[in-house]
């Protein structure tokens, strides 16, 4: 994902996990998450208020947040990436 231009990937740290919190330059994260839940694809997006010592240091307001699981195939983190990529 973090190939994909205009998207940028918010996760810090070494190790990375199946959760994958991102924004894409120049979208309202709301109008992202009702574009990919028009494809299929379930994220749900996350507030400051709910992780305030997190975003709050880095001032970011909300992130889209994509998590993925063992029912999760390749083929729907690929699909997820293409309409990132497509929009």
């Amino acid at each position: 994902m973090t190939d994909l231009p205009g998207v940028v990937v918010r996760d810090l740290g070494k190790e990375q996990c199946g959760i994958v919190t991102f924004s894409e330059e120049g979208e309202t994260l709301s109008i992202i998450f009702r574009r990919l839940l028009r494809k299929g694809i379930n994220t749900t997006v996350s507030l400051a208020k709910h992780a305030r010592l997190d975003m709050g240091s880095r001032e970011l307001d909300e992130v889209v947040r994509a998590c993925g699981h063992y029912y999760n195939t390749e083929e729907g983190i690929e699909r997820l990436c293409e309409v990132l990529a497509h929009c």
